[in-house]
């Protein structure tokens, strides 16, 4: 059974990964070197959700609205009403049928038959392996999924006698908007397994794609934080103070990447260019390997963001979820007017 709540934490520090071998083919379907067979969505029937914390009842309510039988468990029971009738909710939302999500207290009995077990617990390597290992026995013949945003999955499923099932998929929050979902290959992973969970989230009205090296933070998180690194340093160095650092990016840079991507954008504005940039300012950025100082010092003293009313803004009462609110109805309003131009 787990041992851990759902709700998400600070991740164990993962490591490097090494130099990731070839993967090994086990499905029977042959694949041309550097692309993917193609995918069979048919096999998966029965999804197993482990954990039905925020992100867990949602990705529940996505997999039953495109007609999936879904089973969502979590180690504490108490939660599962609420989480079932949420999911539920969702899948009716989406389009889906009422009545495709189901709970179950045991893990056993949420894995029984299950084509595909996705996790969606705390950020924690050790609880992971753990899970994935029980995942493993009790689901023989099933795909193994983590929702990790950062733990490389050759580390998540080092203890599973089978590695060649195990897969990262990420799942950006909130699921049932953000039409990206990072599939990641692990060092082990098969290529058919890659395929028909490309072709599940494809059939899931989400735009997978494919991440052939399993790092730490994968692609999206990678990006991110190095911009958050920065970001801090800057504020850190009194360049700037927080609602200026936010105030920039969110009308320059933010603006511009829903458009374009920052390689085309180097592309755009001359590679020349961009190299006599980096030049330029590349000395000055933060190079940091740890947490900065400063984050370590607001966590000590108890200021964690927008839960705790402060962090490196203040939070008033409701302003969590009313940021919360806006940013839903922004991505609403955005993939909306993507979809109306033909993007």
């Amino acid at each position: 059974m787990l041992t851990s709540p759902s709700e998400p934490s600070e991740p164990s520090e993962p490591s490097e990964p090494s130099e990731p071998s070839e993967p090994s083919e086990r499905s029977g379907r042959e694949a041309t070197p550097g692309a993917l067979p193609t995918g069979d969505v048919t096999r998966f029937r029965s999804v197993a959700v482990v954990g039905a914390g925020l992100m867990g009842r949602r990705l529940a309510g996505v997999f039953a609205s495109r007609g999936l039988i879904v089973t969502l468990t979590d180690a504490d029971p108490s939660v599962l009403p609420e989480a079932g009738h949420e999911a539920q909710r969702l899948a009716r939302e989406l389009g889906g049928a009422p009545g495709s999500v189901r709970t179950a207290v045991h893990l056993e009995e949420a894995l029984d038959g299950a084509d595909l077990v996705t996790e969606a617990v705390v950020e924690n390597l050790q609880l992971k392996r753990k899970l994935f290992t029980e995942m493993a026995g009790l689901a023989p013949t099933a795909v193994l999924a983590s929702n990790s945003s950062v733990l490389p999955i050759t580390s998540i499923s080092e203890y599973v006698d089978d590695p060649s099932r195990a897969i990262g998929t990420h799942w950006w929050n909130p699921p049932d908007l953000i039409p990206i979902v990072e599939v990641v290959q692990g060092e082990s992973t098969s290529l058919g397994v890659v395929a028909d969970v490309m072709a599940l989230m494809e059939r899931l009205g989400k735009r997978p794609v494919w991440v052939r090296r399993d790092v730490p933070g994968f692609v999206g998180n990678r990006l991110q934080h190095a911009l958050w690194r920065e970001a801090i340093a800057l504020v850190a160095e009194g360049v700037a103070d927080p609602e200026t650092v936010d105030l920039v990016v969110r009308d320059t840079i933010g603006l511009r990447l829903g458009e374009m991507g920052p390689l085309a954008n180097a592309d755009y504005v001359g590679l020349d260019l961009t190299r006599s940039i980096h030049e330029a300012v590349f000395p000055a950025l933060d190079r940091s390997v740890t947490p900065h100082p400063i984050l370590d010092d607001l966590v000590r003293a108890g200021r964690l963001g927008a839960k705790s009313g402060q962090g490196f803004l203040t939070w008033s009462t409701g302003a969590r979820e009313a940021a919360g609110a806006a940013l839903a109805a922004h991505v609403s309003a955005e993939l909306a007017a993507r979809l109306d131009s033909g993007a």
